[in-house]
């Protein structure tokens, strides 16, 4: 690493702290109903969709009634998709003719971004219309990153009100996220990427004669406002196949600078957000310092394992563009990974064996480092009330968290949704070595097919996305039983948070008192990373040994498998 290595890491660091407060003060406004002044004149397009739709926005939601809405909502949304995939050779806007998609796959896709996943078992600009990309895909982005915030609303609400039934409305949440911050956020930063090169077109595909005097087919398509949402949105679904590795997707290193930073914006503004709404400033910014904790480590390993190890010489450069380096590409995967984004500026099995595992290790976690947006906070949270019932346990003490009383029902629930995604990711693993299909599927041999595999599993459950990119996806175990999984890995983790929430809602508020366990110093801190890691290590540690460890050892004594 030189001076400039640094000097870019730092400059990510200081915007992202920069932006944090003011970005999560807008969120903390908008779900309270008063979003910034000068989105004023989107007011009356609110009250319209509101009209429209018969919804009165005022009116309160049980968790129950909030779960429902949210729940079918969603899979109307995935009927939508599957329908575009499967009639899109009779819709408009297919310059290239593409047919329907097969069934298996568009299934897949459609659960894919509903569930915020994106996983892609396709190749966008092989397969989907424009029409398709954008009237199903695209517009899933806007609405599965929205779906996410409003459970974050509804869980911060859970906490900060007393002896209440509901919590909020979801469909004045969904609006208002989507109109007051992802659509703004996504315009700007759409026409900044367009002027950095990235296309914006509904012309056919074009063709150009090469030097060796064959044809070469180049694709266009209006990718700039989808890449937009898909990096804000922390949905991960390229417009092309290769994702942000393609230069129509990312064409220069301040496109990628971008890319990577607006990743994490929204994330990191929810914590503060969540400070706000609950009253826990002091808090928020321990959560967001045992996140920046992990992700530092994280990056820190991989850059080390890049640019020291002793493969570092011959194969720092494989599988890595030229144009934006090692550094931000290093920095690209681990932001994508502990969020749950799975966009990807290279491709991860090209990575060292430790590199990637520590990506795998990212997302295995639970996309709880900053992870998806609003998806990210309540799954730590989750992992938070695990941390201070284990607390209460060394004490003898009831255990409280915001001055709400921690009981059996909310210890399961957290428990459930921090076990369901785990559970999914191991039963899939054991299915894939268990079955010819799930086998035959690998692009490699030894450690690094376990992780290859180990690594589908963590992407579709955590609702990732990303892939090592040897993995041959299309077969009906990787596109049904991956379908099954991000479903578990979203709604898994859903439907326990809002019963969460809703039992938080009816407890009264507790004032602190000399036995309330303090959840805003470096003791919390300490213990919350602890049991993260625990929970982490008693679950895949076997498995991660086996697989990147095994390789990153095997590689570093020179044997091969």
């Amino acid at each position: 690493m030189n001076a400039a290595d640094i000097a870019y890491l730092a400059l990510f660091f200081l915007l992202l702290a920069a932006s944090t407060p003011l970005l999560g003060r807008w969120l903390a406004n908008t779900f309270q109903g008063e979003p910034p002044r000068w989105l004023g004149w989107l007011r009356p397009v609110e009250k319209i969709l509101y009209r429209i739709a018969g919804v009165r926005p005022d009116e309160d939601m049980t968790w129950r009634s909030y779960a429902l809405a949210l729940v079918l909502f969603n899979l109307l949304g995935a009927l939508a998709v599957l329908t575009l995939q499967l009639l899109q050779a009779h819709l408009p806007l297919n310059p290239q003719n593409f047919p329907a998609v097969p069934l298996g796959v568009a299934v897949n896709t459609a659960v894919s971004f509903m569930t915020n996943t994106n996983w892609q078992a396709y190749s966008g600009e092989a397969s989907l219309s424009y029409f398709t990309q954008m009237a199903g895909l695209g517009v899933q982005n806007f609405l599965s990153a929205a779906t996410g915030l409003a459970v974050l609303a509804a869980l911060a609400r859970g906490f900060s009100r007393h002896s209440a039934r509901g919590l909020g409305n979801f469909w004045a949440d969904l609006v208002r996220t989507t109109l007051y911050v992802l659509l703004p956020l996504s315009f700007v930063l759409a026409v900044v990427l367009v002027t950095q090169g990235v296309v914006m077109s509904f012309a056919p595909y074009a063709t150009a004669t090469t030097l060796a005097g064959t044809e070469q087919v180049i694709p266009l398509g209006p990718a700039a406002s989808q890449i937009a949402i898909k990096q804000l949105g922390t949905n991960g679904g390229g417009f092309f196949g290769i994702n942000s590795a393609h230069p129509f997707e990312n064409p220069t290193p301040f496109s990628n600078f971008l890319e990577t930073f607006t990743i994490i914006l929204i994330p990191a503004a929810c914590v503060y957000a969540w400070g706000l709404l609950t009253g826990a400033r002091r808090h928020a910014w321990v959560i967001y310092g045992v996140m920046t904790f992990f992700l530092v480590t994280a990056i820190g390993l991989s850059l080390w394992s890049e640019l020291s190890s002793p493969q570092a010489a011959t194969l720092a450069m494989e599988g890595k563009e030229t144009r934006i380096g090692i550094v931000p590409t290093m920095l690209f995967a681990n932001i994508t990974t502990v969020v749950s984004c799975g966009a990807v500026n290279a491709m991860h099995a090209s990575l060292s064996p430790l590199s990637g595992g520590i990506a795998l290790l990212n997302m295995l976690l639970g996309e709880i480092i900053f992870g998806g947006v609003g998806a990210g906070l309540y799954g730590m949270v989750m992992m938070i009330v695990l941390t201070v019932f284990l607390a209460g346990l060394m004490v003898g003490r009831t255990p409280e968290y915001l001055g709400k009383k921690i009981e059996a029902f909310e210890i399961r629930m957290a428990a459930l949704a921090a076990l369901l995604p785990c559970a999914a990711v191991l039963l899939g693993c054991a299915l894939s070595f268990a079955t010819e299909t799930g086998r035959s599927a690998v692009g490699s041999a030894g450690p690094h097919a376990l992780t290859e595999i180990l690594y589908a599993w963590g992407s579709m459950a955590n609702n990732n996305g990303s892939a090592f990119g040897s993995l041959t996806a299309t077969g009906d175990l990787y596109t049904w039983g991956g379908a099954l999984a991000m479903l578990i890995g979203r709604f898994g983790v859903i439907i326990p948070v809002l019963a969460f929430a809703g039992r938080m809602a009816v407890k009264k508020i507790t004032p602190p008192s000399s036995g309330t366990f303090p959840t805003d110093g470096p003791l919390f801190a300490v213990l919350l990373s602890g049991v993260i890691i625990v929970v982490v290590a008693l679950t895949y540690f076997p498995a991660l040994t086996l697989g990147p460890i095994l390789e990153h050892l095997l590689l570093t004594t020179g044997r091969t498998f």
